[in-house]
């Protein structure tokens, strides 16, 4: 394997559009939640891609200078406050993983199966609460012993992306100090992230932020799909 993986002790991986394709998917609930605001790709990029939900919510109206109603976790999807779109986002992503059958980018399995081979440990590091149902629909769910998503965030009070405390986290867990770490992230936020907690080497996965949002977030090397870093 390349200098890429040979450098780091250990590998911190995003979920949706570094792992699995569900980046899309994620992308398509949102702007079907966001509708009647008019959202776009633009706007999904800029203010909630790789971010918690709520928050990525409340970046979008804070974005648009739009006033609506925190709300509370129990509103419906049709409710208009934060809340109430949050909730509509997730059954819409839930809708649409359930109708749409999909497979985790063939680059990025190879390089799990080189990190294996070389015995680098990694982890999963998402701001998702449906990473399960997202490794289970993509038969992946084994392949990670550690895994750091949004409800593990909220039941240790972690803030989330941009801020690096799930990352830190997560290289808590596998007994490594961030500077010995790579972190492989497609979203602007998760970039900014792992820049923030001090990673070793921050791979940006250019699915759609842009190569030079990536890099201006603080990524050092930008791919457009992870086979590039294999011979």
């Amino acid at each position: 394997m390349d200098s890429v993986w040979s450098q780091v002790t250990a590998v911190l991986f995003d979920l949706d559009g570094v792992i699995t394709p569900t980046a899309e998917i994620h992308q398509r609930a949102w702007l079907q939640a966001l509708n009647d605001f008019s959202a776009d790709e633009t706007d999904y990029h800029t203010f909630i891609d790789g971010r918690p939900r709520l928050d990525g919510v409340r970046e979008f109206l804070a974005g648009r200078n739009i006033n609506l109603p925190e709300g509370s976790a129990g509103d419906a999807p049709s409710t208009f406050s934060v809340h109430g779109i949050a909730a509509l986002k997730n059954s819409l992503f839930l809708h649409i993983l359930d109708h749409n059958p999909f497979s985790a980018y063939p680059g990025s399995l190879a390089v799990l199966s080189a990190l294996d081979d070389q015995q680098t440990p990694f982890a999963l590091v998402t701001s998702s609460k449906n990473a399960g149902p997202v490794l289970r629909a993509s038969g992946l769910h084994d392949r990670f012993s550690i895994i750091v998503d949004g409800i593990r965030a909220d039941e240790e009070s972690l803030s989330g992306k941009p801020s690096p405390d799930t990352f830190l986290r997560a290289a808590a867990l596998l007994d490594v100090a961030p500077c010995d770490c790579a972190v492989v992230e497609d979203a602007v936020s998760g970039v900014a992230a792992a820049r923030a907690g001090g990673f070793g080497k921050v791979i940006g996965v250019d699915r759609g932020a842009g190569r030079d949002a990536l890099i201006a977030a603080g990524a050092g090397l930008v791919i457009s799909d992870l086979q590039e870093t294999l011979p």
